[in-house]
């Protein structure tokens, strides 16, 4: 299913640039290739890597092992509520008494919406909510996942509850409250799920990365199951899931016996960011193009637009890739910018003023903060204009 220059810009002839578009047959394929390698695990989808409603509705459809969101905005949970769909957790706490209102109302009406916490404090603060409107709210207990080794801390900066220890007051709080019910764990091994281990040209730091991963799965594992058996050992019942993963941490924590489900986003589009691992490598589903407006030398061409960088630590990682014609790269001193972007390339393509430059972003679902629609195409035509949040009026953070 590899695609070329010919290939899109047949496809989108005649269609205004910029625009953003995703590749529904490919779209499908990663589909297809992550729920295979989830294995019997259940698959809940992390919102923030689609943030289109009708794509988030054609992934949950797509199969039975789907069984839920993970959204990273309590205003877009309540959309996505309000769209009909349902079974959300919270993958980041919420604090925010109008949120918490709004989600405690919906609730109330028999919606599925589970809260992250991490501490007493937010059990505390969710407990006044609760009781005003007369609920409980189901809440999942995040564990950090990260590692420190001398000189580096191998993860990301999530919970403080980092030991069994450190949660067992936290759980012992939830268990005694009469507005909150224990509901889930979830653990995101970030070193694992979202650093890359097979980027050419670095195969010391490739080495290392996978050196510190091997070691990180084991304690990872040992630590989710030593927390699931105390929070079970407490409660009397099984939890309803124990929650794992991402995208690029599938065949490590669908190995876990402990684990029920795992989250995946940015597998759907599988954007430049995911490009460099070595264990898998998924179809480039998503993207946009930009307009040639200028040749100012020989194997330059300048578009228009098209520095839609990604969040995190600024870097030339965070740019957006030139993807199609094969071989267009940016240039280093200017990079991808905000009314023009240089681009050279020395191919076989004949590239005019007019033409398009077709790129990937650097992460997923950020690439829909810029565009109202996606345009679909399948079988080698756009077949359907796709609504993003911002295609809906919905700008959540």
């Amino acid at each position: 299913m590899q695609r070329n220059y010919a290939y899109y810009k047949k496809a989108f002839d005649g269609i205004p640039k910029p625009f953003g578009f995703v590749d529904l047959d490919l779209l499908d394929y990663n589909i297809a290739r992550i729920t295979a390698r989830a294995g019997s695990k259940n698959i809940r989808i992390a919102t923030k890597s689609v943030r289109s409603t009708p794509l988030i509705k054609r992934i949950l459809h797509s199969s039975p092992f789907f069984c839920g969101l993970m959204c990273f905005s309590p205003q877009e949970a309540i959309y996505l509520l309000k769209q009909g769909m349902d079974d959300i957790v919270m993958g980041y706490p919420v604090w925010e008494p109008g949120a918490l209102s709004g989600l405690a109302e919906l609730i109330r009406h028999g919606k599925s919406v589970t809260l992250m916490v991490d501490s007493i404090a937010h059990i505390e603060h969710i407990e006044g909510i609760a009781k005003r409107y007369g609920v409980r709210f189901p809440v999942c207990l995040d564990m950090d996942m990260s590692m420190d080794v001398p000189g580096l801390h191998f993860g990301v900066w999530r919970s403080p509850i980092r030991t069994v220890e450190d949660a067992r007051p936290v759980v012992a709080r939830i268990l005694s409250s009469g507005g909150v019910t224990m509901d889930g764990v979830m653990g995101y091994e970030a070193q694992i799920a979202g650093i890359g281990d097979h980027a050419p040209g670095m195969a010391a730091k490739n080495a290392l990365v996978r050196t510190l991963k091997r070691r990180s799965v084991k304690r990872i594992a040992e630590k989710r199951a030593e927390l699931v058996a105390m929070i079970e050992d407490a409660l009397g019942s099984p939890l309803r899931f124990v929650n794992g993963g991402g995208t690029g941490s599938l065949r490590t924590t669908t190995q876990e016996e402990a684990v029920t489900e795992v989250t995946v986003g940015s597998g759907f589009f599988s954007p430049g960011l995911f490009d460099y691992y070595k264990d898998f490598r998924y179809q480039p589903a998503a993207g946009f193009a930009v307009e040639i407006v200028r040749k100012p030398a020989e194997h330059l061409y300048t578009c228009l637009g098209g520095g839609y960088a990604a969040s995190g630590a600024a870097g030339k990682d965070k740019l957006p890739k030139p993807y199609l014609p094969q071989g267009a790269a940016l240039l280093s001193l200017e990079g991808a910018g905000e009314v023009q972007t240089p681009v050279l390339y020395k191919g076989e393509e004949q590239l005019d003023l007019g033409d398009p430059v077709f790129f990937r972003h650097a992460k997923a679902g950020e690439l829909c903060e810029r565009f109202t629609h996606l345009y679909g195409v399948s079988q080698g035509q756009v077949v359907d204009q796709i609504s993003t949040y911002r295609g809906d009026g919905q700008c959540f953070l």
